[in-house]
């Protein structure tokens, strides 16, 4: 297959490659990025959002790979499709959402919230890989960055919407975190909880799967979790730390063609278990009357 925009040895296709991380940044992404409310709002819209969520981030996944992995003819293809869904998403919010006032717009378009999006995958996919893989260095981690730049300007965002450096990086996301911005919609944290503990699959995978939904919760920034209510004590710390540390151990003795890849099977497997069970009426997800 001819090279695509992230060839073979770019940092973010070898990052993304493990199916670790694959299997973890998209949710973390997702949970985390819903503390802003603006861009949450923008982006759970759409009917499949509200109603089959894990359908809306297995798809989603499966673009972003086609974009990690594919040619640049399948790339285009995905982000011709991208922007035609994002020039119908525009609006304002219907009430104040935290310091965030009603009427305030938000539009898919907006470099600010592109940004938003593409910082939150860059870090959940940084952080993923060294809590399952191993350490970056800190070259590793400008490259991985500077990757993850051009992946928000595929879909439009502008060069200098985004901070320069990795390290830069880390201060604007300390602010966030520990500044007073955050702030779940109703529907966010029932959304966000929902990512967090209810992927749906098969039956023989339920123990497999808990223990994934445990490490994403455990690589979640503490007030984030104190935000959406997730119970941490130091046992589900240590038995996060040992979780991953067996995954981390396992890069060590489980063959390339098992652990290195993409997701593509799994993420069929989850909208197709989720639509089984919105068809049967047990929703993956309840919200709350308006």
């Amino acid at each position: 297959m001819a090279d695509g925009y992230f060839p073979h040895g770019s940092m973010l296709r070898y990052v993304q490659s493990h199916r670790a991380v694959g299997q973890t940044y998209g949710q973390r992404a997702l949970i985390v990025g819903a503390t802003h409310p603006v861009p949450y709002v923008g982006t759970s819209q759409s009917t499949l959002a509200r109603e089959r969520p894990f359908e809306r981030l297995a798809r989603t996944a499966k673009a972003f790979e086609t974009i990690f992995f594919g040619s640049r003819e399948q790339a285009d293809a995905v982000l011709r499709g991208v922007a035609s869904l994002h020039r119908k998403v525009s609006g304002e919010l219907a009430q104040d959402e935290g310091r965030f006032p009603a009427g305030t717009p938000y539009d898919a378009n907006d470099a600010h919230l592109m940004f938003w999006t593409m910082a939150m995958l860059a870090d959940s996919s940084r952080v993923a890989f060294e809590t399952l893989v191993r350490p970056l260095s800190i070259g590793e981690r400008e490259d991985l960055w500077a990757d993850w730049v051009r992946f928000g300007e595929l879909f439009g965002m502008p060069r200098d919407a985004a901070p320069a450096t990795a390290l830069d990086v880390d201060e604007w996301l300390r602010a966030w975190f520990h500044g007073d911005r955050m702030h779940l919609t109703t529907e966010a944290r029932v959304v966000g909880r929902s990512i967090a503990h209810g992927m749906p699959v098969p039956l023989r995978l339920a123990p497999g799967v808990r223990v994934t939904s445990h490490v994403v919760v455990g690589m979640l920034p503490p007030p984030v979790r104190r935000l959406y209510g997730f119970g941490w004590s130091p046992a589900h710390e240590q038995s996060f730390r040992l979780a991953a540390a067996a995954v981390r151990r396992s890069h060590r003795v489980v063959p390339d063609r098992i652990r290195i890849g993409g997701n593509r099977g799994l993420h069929d497997l989850v909208i197709a278990t989720e639509r089984e069970r919105v068809a049967a009426g047990r929703p993956t997800m309840v919200l709350p009357a308006p």
